[in-house]
């Protein structure tokens, strides 16, 4: 028996050795210091924005505190998938608090409370209760730090209570307030509670393929939201799920709320502004080749030839233009903020409730923020304080390094967020919609897509006669009154069952309609 226990070890030892061998002896890989701490930060970011910020953090870090740090990333996702993973690692740590620590009974109403923000935690109520508890407690899901994601995601995260103050805004007001607006064009830069901070910035705009508009017989690059609907652009536009990714969802607010702010401007009523995104977003959307789950697609395949345009936020467009450049400067692809389109949100960096390590978690978030941090978004390859190997091409937070001295340090010199004239945003119009505006092209663009691109298609062939365009671009089903007072509040139920059955009902309308829209439009009407 022992020696058949004494084989069986062997052969398992053997096997390991041949599954590891490769991790083992990777070439390159250096070895865990003996002596380290470990800081656990989830993120969106890629692999360039990792690598670049691990490299110069562990060397920050030692010079001033003389000890070793391991990062370890994950990386789920998307913001949305990251939202969720939290979520459900908060429960879960709660629940164990909950019923071995505080010896309490878990239910549903315990559940449904710990974590919502619209509890208040001062009743004597169970659901009071446990919110308070929560708020008061040390529970962890095991990770330091959020890591980029948008502030809409990072105010959620902190009114959930799974954001908690770091310390740095109250340690550094030479930074917040006096150099870091607390917000500009009614983008909030970082939170007055210090459970966030923004460190970088970034716009929403369109990747645009050279070569790919001259086949079509694009001679003029598309500059605004409206120029994605051209039909000429017919199954050549990348779009990205905002279900999926924040950003995308971002993405689509800024092109409604360009169309309102307008309507304003001509004298009309933010509701008729609505309309207008609501008619535009399904003509973009007729000319979608797809919609991807991972808003970094949309460059990679707009560089590619792939699709012709594509909507995108700032810096993927970027860092792919820049992968692509050719030595004499030029590049087949090129990033385009659209004109007045965009606004200048704030990519932020948080503190998680219970972070395993809160002193390097801390330490980390004042590197970011710090100039030597905010260098490597912005600075050249190779330039001193810049990055080592990846040119991040994003926009720093911090409004010092924008000045003229610094420009041909700068792989951006001509974007300054400070001194140019974006879109002024307009939280109260569409910020309580930002899940309402994610649903809405799930159901009349993605989920309905095939019906809606044939549609369209009819239209493009019979040059578009009236009936039918009338009936394309009827879109009052989705008045803002019935999207707000409805929708909204089916939406923030929780009720998942009811959500999906919603969603199929309102995909059905869509696709019955665009059918409608076809045979007017075969038949000449």
């Amino acid at each position: 028996m022992a020696l058949r226990n004494g084989f069986a070890l062997a052969v398992l030892g053997a096997l390991a050795l041949v599954i590891l061998a490769p991790v083992l002896l990777r070439p390159g890989r250096e070895p865990l210091p003996a002596q380290h701490e470990s800081l656990v930060i989830i993120t969106p970011h890629n692999e360039a924005t990792r690598s670049e910020f691990t490299r110069a953090f562990t060397q920050w870090y030692r010079e001033r505190t003389g000890r070793a740090v391991v990062i370890d990333w994950r990386t789920p996702g998307g913001a949305s998938e990251i939202a969720r993973y939290l979520a459900s690692e908060m429960l879960a740590a709660f629940r164990l608090h909950w019923e071995r620590d505080l010896g309490q009974r878990w239910s549903a109403e315990v559940e449904g409370a710990f974590d919502n923000p619209s509890v208040a935690p001062g009743e004597e109520t169970v659901a009071a209760r446990a919110r308070k508890a929560f708020l008061a407690s040390g529970v962890s899901c095991g990770v330091d730090l959020f890591f980029g994601g948008g502030s809409f995601d990072h105010i959620r995260q902190a009114a959930a209570g799974r954001l908690v103050d770091s310390g740095v805004v109250a340690a550094h007001p030479e930074w917040f307030g006096p150099l870091i607006p607390q917000s500009l064009g009614g983008e909030p830069y970082w939170d007055p509670q210090g459970r966030w901070i923004g460190v970088a910035l970034a716009a929403f705009g369109i990747c645009i393929n050279h070569d790919a508009l001259a086949r079509l017989g694009m001679e003029e690059t598309p500059r605004r939201w409206s120029d994605l609907a051209d039909p000429r652009l017919l199954g050549s536009v990348a779009l990205s799920d905002p279900t999926q990714s924040g950003s995308a969802a971002k993405a689509f607010e800024m092109l409604i709320q360009q169309q309102m702010a307008e309507a304003v401007a001509e004298g009309q009523t933010p509701e008729e502004g609505w309309a207008g995104g609501m008619r535009l977003l399904r003509r973009v959307a007729a000319n979608a080749r797809y919609f991807t789950d991972s808003a970094s697609k949309v460059p990679w395949d707009v560089e590619s030839g792939d699709a012709a345009a594509g909507m995108a936020i700032d810096f993927y467009g970027r860092f792919q233009s820049e992968a692509v450049r050719r030595p004499d400067g030029t590049s087949r692809m090129e990033y385009r903020t659209p004109e007045g389109g965009s606004s200048f949100g704030a990519d932020p960096i948080a503190m998680l409730r219970g972070a395993p390590s809160p002193e390097a978690a801390r330490a980390f978030i004042e590197f970011t923020i710090s100039p030597e941090g905010q260098k490597l978004w912005n600075w050249k390859v190779g330039t001193p304080g810049g990055p080592s190997r990846y040119a991040l091409r994003r926009l720093p937070i911090l409004p010092t390094l924008y000045a003229p001295e610094f420009a041909p340090l700068r792989s951006d010199p001509g974007v300054n967020p400070y001194g140019e004239a974006g879109l002024d945003y307009r939280p109260q119009w569409t910020g309580p919609l930002f899940r309402s505006i994610g649903f809405i092209v799930q159901t009349m663009c993605i989920d309905s897509h095939e019906e809606l691109r044939e549609a369209w298609r009819a239209l493009v062939a019979a040059g578009f006669p009236p009936e039918a365009t009338a009936r394309f671009d009827d879109v009052s089903a989705l008045a803002y009154p019935i999207v707000m007072n409805e929708l909204r509040p089916a939406l923030s139920t929780g009720q998942k069952i009811g959500q999906v059955r919603l969603a199929r009902e309102w995909g059905e309308r869509f696709r019955s309609a665009y059918r409608e829209v076809t045979a007017l439009a075969r038949a000449g009407r």
